[in-house]
């Protein structure tokens, strides 16, 4: 018998139920839970997971029902479909309530900023913003276990090369000294106060007190120069603003500025943003920046409620916020908390 077998004996309940909507014939049963994970146990092992973390992982997981349906997908928008407004996206997120908590937690990271920023180049201030829009500043991180939210989705299928890999790399952390305790998170499997996938975590989550582990549950030190990291592999240009408001006159050609770009990832996203100039060709045209931002900064026009709202020029920095997510509209509202924030 291997250890996967004995991890699994005497589990035998066959608690069968339908998880897909009736449209779908498809049932899933805990046999086919525990035969899909004896597969699972297999590819880790494969991929050099230990055995001990093999069975604290998947010792006694059952499907977590709730977590099928969160994942359910949800009617794609219709194309040609207009976009909602910005501007109430801007007063949910960037009210004083998280502004006020952005300070609080920027003063009580004082000591760590300064060398955080001058190790990865990225401000204080938008580390904090990232934080308060994943947990509010730490105050929820999400109580579903991870590994079984994403061991459901896995076997579930919709998606399963994504939350089989996460799975495996769930159970990669626990080789790397973290508690299975420790993982839980949001039901798709993000975790810590930054709400990293554990393929993120083992990527770029740094130590930043130094105390050998990379605790982004409860460091703050670890969870600021976790989420810098993040931004240095996305791409972060030091002392490069995010962008900037900008006044666009009335007379201003906007079908002359209608992107080519094809974008491979968040089409949606990216099919609203403008073509990339430098600040002084911009300023030729009759833009004007808000705020400080140089010349030869490349830059695209934005304007998310359309002619006669706010605009903004943003950044290549921007863009590095759509990598953590892909919204134009949680970008726009962290720079802006971030502005406020500092």
């Amino acid at each position: 018998m291997t250890i996967f077998s004995r991890l699994f004996a005497g589990l035998t309940a066959f608690a069968a139920f339908a998880l897909a909507p009736a449209a779908s014939a498809q049932v899933y049963t805990q046999a086919g839970f525990e035969a899909y994970l004896a597969q699972v146990a297999n590819k880790a092992r494969a991929e050099g997971v230990s055995d001990r973390a093999i069975r604290q992982g998947l010792t006694g997981l059952t499907i977590n029902t709730r977590v099928v349906e969160l994942d359910r997908p949800q009617a794609p928008d219709p194309p040609g479909s207009s976009y909602p407004p910005f501007a109430p996206y801007r007063e949910r997120h960037v009210d004083a309530a998280r502004i006020s908590g952005g300070q609080r937690t920027y003063a009580a990271s004082a000591s760590l900023i300064p060398s955080i920023e001058q190790r990865y180049g990225v401000p204080g201030e938008i580390l904090i913003a990232i934080w308060g829009h994943e947990t509010n500043y730490g105050s929820y991180t999400g109580t579903f276990d991870t590994i079984r939210s994403l061991a459901t989705l896995a076997y579930e299928g919709r998606r399963r090369d994504l939350f089989e890999s996460e799975l495996i790399a769930a159970l990669k952390m626990i080789d790397r000294g973290v508690t299975r305790q420790q993982l839980t998170g949001s039901w798709a499997g993000a975790i810590g106060n930054p709400q990293f996938l554990p393929s993120v975590w083992l990527r770029v989550a740094q130590d930043g007190d130094n105390n050998g582990t990379r605790d982004i549950w409860n460091s703050r030190a670890d969870t600021l120069a976790s989420i810098a990291n993040y931004f240095v592999q996305a791409g972060w240009r030091r002392g490069e603003p995010w962008g900037v408001p900008a006044y666009v006159p009335g007379n201003f050609n906007r079908s002359a500025n209608v992107s080519r770009l094809n974008a491979p990832r968040c089409e949606r996203v990216f099919e609203r943003h403008g073509q990339w100039k430098t600040v002084a060709e911009w300023k030729a045209l009759g833009i004007r920046p808000q705020g400080m931002i140089a010349d030869d900064t490349f830059a695209f026009l934005f304007e998310p409620d359309g002619p006669g709202a706010t605009a903004y020029l943003l950044t290549s920095n921007y863009r590095v916020i759509l990598d953590y997510n892909c919204s134009n509209y949680y970008a726009l509202s962290v720079g802006l908390l971030a502005d406020a924030i500092h």
